[in-house]
């Protein structure tokens, strides 16, 4: 007998309708699955035949051969044990059930229990996409891909669930997706238990206005953790799309906690400086969203920068300026999105105290210099905003006036946004940031003064094409949040300013 079920098959961020063929015919006792398995897809035979059994039926004793098509792709995973089960058993005749428009999605335990799988999320939307009407999956999975529109979500514990859902004796609950709430957006982190750093803060609400990279120099102890930490509070709420393409990942990626199964904030992560250029890039056989593509939409923060890989470092070069990253393997090429807010602290020294105000620096000029250089000129060019935190001084720490809250910066910050989501509209870009070079001229018109100005800085510090234009996208972000339509003298003069400190360490631009 022949059955045919329907399933979805994942490689990266994208997923395709896998149609799960089982022939049950007489002859020796074999099971075949063919249709390009790999090794966790082979394995599901001893799964399927131990849950088979355990849940009360037989096991087919025959010639089984289950056929995965399309059989020319690669095929991963172990959520294929569900739609193999549900197949033998129609072909079999040991249940009789109408499994046309429906999807099935699990691992099966031994004794027929449903495991959690990766990528929920981008299986459901592709089963909505293909019009189908029911997805049955595990009830961890069922709150993430409840999230999509349009299709009937249905959470199982076990194999027996979806049979006596299918034979209509015991009907699961369709799974309802959680209300979004805007209670508990933000973590305790506030700006406001920040004492002095006016000028670093004044940066960052800056580079979370434009969406543009940040680097933060200063000895130890002067807040650098401390006010990235709290950029994710000031940055703009996420649309619906951003959260379900940045959910997407992280289901992808096997990272998603269950239970908030949408994610409303804006990712940070802040990966350890021992890590390696495929965890920061994605990487695997089957290659993985690395941090820089689970930081979509978010901030990836670099602490202690000159301690990173030299190759971890320069693997973010391309992914910066493109926003996706592309891994290679013989699997297959995957892209995985990149746009994020780079965000990067160090030291100006080994010991930390090179330019301090009151303590004298250990190191050797060489070893300042060799330390410094361990950022190479096109990473540091990168970088649209060069600030320096310098040491907190006793009369700040013990001021009694209120800082601003990280809720008042942001309604400066989505207010400028506000304005760049109109003035980008219907061409794909969402912040000043990711403005291309052949737009710079219809975006950032400048004044008589302001393009004197810029001029000037241009010849005299011997700017490279690249950071003429990240001061000029530095400078459009201002002129947003001081509500100008053209960009002034006063905004170039401040995008200047916050490009130069690399002059006081490096010694030049590039």
């Amino acid at each position: 007998m022949f059955a045919k079920v329907s399933s979805v098959g994942l490689f990266g961020m994208n997923s395709y309708i896998v149609e799960v063929e089982a022939d049950v015919s007489r002859g020796l006792p074999c099971f075949d699955i063919v249709g390009l398995p790999d090794a966790a897809v082979k394995e599901a035979r001893d799964r399927v035949r131990s849950a088979i059994k355990n849940c009360g039926f037989k096991f087919p004793n025959g010639h089984i051969t289950v056929n995965l098509a399309p059989a020319d792709l690669k095929k991963g995973g172990s959520h294929y044990d569900l739609p193999i089960t549900i197949a033998l058993l129609l072909a079999s005749n040991q249940i009789d059930v109408a499994t046309q428009n429906k999807v099935f999605i699990g691992e099966l335990s031994l004794d027929g229990k449903l495991r959690s799988v990766n990528g929920a999320l981008a299986m459901a939307i592709t089963a909505h996409d293909e019009k189908y009407s029911d997805v049955f999956l595990p009830q961890e999975n069922s709150k993430e891909a409840s999230v999509i529109d349009g299709i009937n979500i249905y959470g199982a514990a076990s194999l027996r669930d979806v049979l006596l859902h299918l034979n209509n004796v015991q009907l699961i609950n369709k799974t309802e997706p959680d209300t979004i709430s805007d209670e508990n957006l933000y973590d305790v982190l506030d700006f406001c238990d920040v004492r002095g750093q006016a000028k670093a803060k004044r940066a960052i609400e800056v580079a979370a206005a434009g969406g543009h990279n940040l680097l933060l120099i200063g000895p130890p102890g002067s807040g650098k953790s401390m006010l990235a930490k709290r950029i994710p509070t000031i940055l703009p709420e996420m649309t619906f799309e951003e959260s379900i393409e940045t959910t997407k990942i992280h289901s992808i990626a096997g990272v998603l906690d269950n239970k908030k199964p949408l994610i409303t904030k804006r990712p940070f992560r802040s990966p350890h400086h021992t890590i390696s250029a495929f965890g920061l890039t994605g990487g695997g056989t089957v290659p993985r969203p690395g941090e820089i593509s689970l930081a979509h939409n978010g901030v990836l923060f670099l602490d202690e920068l000159p301690e990173f890989g030299r190759t971890t470092m320069e693997g973010l070069r391309q992914p910066l300026e493109d926003g996706k990253v592309t891994i290679s393997r013989v699997a297959g090429s995957l892209t995985y999105p990149s746009s994020i807010m780079l965000v990067a602290a160090m030291n100006p020294c080994p010991c930390g105290f090179f330019g301090h105000p009151t303590r004298n620096c250990t190191c050797s000029e060489n070893l300042v210099r060799k330390y410094l250089n361990r950022i190479s000129g096109p990473m540091l060019d990168r970088m649209d905003l060069h600030i320096e935190v310098p040491p907190v001084d006793f009369n700040s720490l013990n001021s009694k006036v209120k800082e601003e809250t990280s809720a008042q910066i942001r309604a400066r910050v989505n207010a400028a946004r506000k304005i760049q989501t109109e003035r980008y509209k219907g061409t794909g870009i969402t912040c000043n940031a990711r403005l291309t070079t052949s737009m710079l001229k219809e975006f950032c018109v400048m004044t008589e003064d302001a393009s004197e100005i810029l001029k000037s800085a241009f010849d005299n510090l011997g700017m490279s094409a690249r950071a003429y234009d990240r001061i000029l996208k530095v400078a459009r972000t201002i002129a947003d949040l001081d509500e100008k339509e053209k960009i002034e003298m006063l905004h170039i003069a401040q995008a200047i300013q916050f490009r130069s400190l690399d002059r006081k360490y490096w010694g030049t631009e590039e």
